[in-house]
């Protein structure tokens, strides 16, 4: 929303009457001061207050802004749809538009950017952290579905070759997807290695007695027979 200039006798009168014309309380009022105002002496000389006031911008329009001149900077008209949830302390923003593959980026490094750039801009002012997440097409979960098809198919090859595989470098969102796919697997484990950027997940096979021929005859059969319940 545009300022509005509004004058009156004193600037509260003014904030008053700025107030009632947007229709919101003091609160909810940004304004700055133009003109102090005067009384002059005796009346003569007077001055009105003027202020310069608009409505505050919610914290939904100042994701919805930046996104708008970051897209305007790049030529590119995307639809911007951004829900909070004030009880979750959580925002969601879902892109649209003709030229999404550009915002998502390789492996989804220009949409995590944005991400980032957003969640620093609706957490300058506020008292309680804000998590955001941004979005377009559907990609985090198709790509939240591809890491949890390539986890199950990396621990099927780290079980028969029982050698440690380790994943392309990933961000920490990315990590986590790996790390609780395999949480639960009776025969891999993971951890992550390395420093960012290139920091990734090593899927390796849990620790047993391995000189022990007959343990190893075990782990095989059982192996199997879950390979083949699955």
């Amino acid at each position: 929303m545009e300022f509005i200039e509004v004058s009156a006798k004193t600037v509260n009168d003014a904030i008053t009457e700025a107030c009632q014309r947007l229709t919101v309380t003091s609160d909810k009022l940004e304004y700055e001061v133009i003109e102090e105002g005067s009384s002059g002496f005796l009346g003569i000389g007077s001055r009105p207050a003027v202020i310069r006031a608009k409505v505050k911008s919610s914290i939904e329009d100042v994701a919805r802004d930046f996104l708008k001149d970051v897209f305007d900077a790049m030529n590119l008209a995307v639809v911007v749809d951004v829900k909070y949830d004030e009880i979750n302390n959580s925002m969601d923003i879902d892109l649209s538009g003709d030229e999404m593959g550009v915002l998502i980026g390789k492996r989804g490094q220009t949409l995590d950017s944005l991400q980032y750039l957003v969640s620093l801009v609706v957490n300058k002012d506020v008292d309680n952290y804000i998590r955001v997440k941004v979005d377009t097409e559907n990609y985090r979960q198709r790509r939240k579905d591809t890491l949890e098809n390539l986890a199950k198919n990396i621990s099927y090859k780290v079980k028969r070759t029982k050698r440690p595989v380790s994943l392309e470098p990933m961000n920490p969102y990315e990590r986590r997807i790996i790390h609780s796919a395999l949480q639960n697997d009776k025969y891999v484990t993971t951890h992550s290695e390395g420093d960012e950027p290139f920091r990734h997940v090593v899927v390796v096979l849990k620790r047993y007695d391995r000189n022990d021929r007959r343990s190893d005859r075990n782990y095989d059969r059982n192996f199997d027979r879950n390979q083949a319940q699955e």
